[in-house]
């Protein structure tokens, strides 16, 4: 075993995600549930905002070569 892995036996673990599609959630609580309910509500409306961005470069692009 490295000096390492005596010192920091967590450093090599992967940091488990806010939510995974599909996790069991029987054993969140309430609270958890509501913030990961929060957490994916932001997430949604950071992707909406992603998506209209590229809709306005896209349609933008198209008028470009349209003339």
């Amino acid at each position: 075993m490295a000096i390492d892995d005596e010192l920091f036996p967590l450093a090599g673990l992967k940091k488990a995600s806010a939510h995974e599609i599909g996790a069991d959630l029987s054993v969140l609580s309430e609270t958890e549930i509501e913030e990961r309910i929060a957490h994916l509500a932001a997430e949604i409306e950071r992707l909406k905002v992603a998506l209209e961005k590229k809709r306005a470069s896209r349609a933008a692009a198209e008028n470009v070569f349209k003339l």
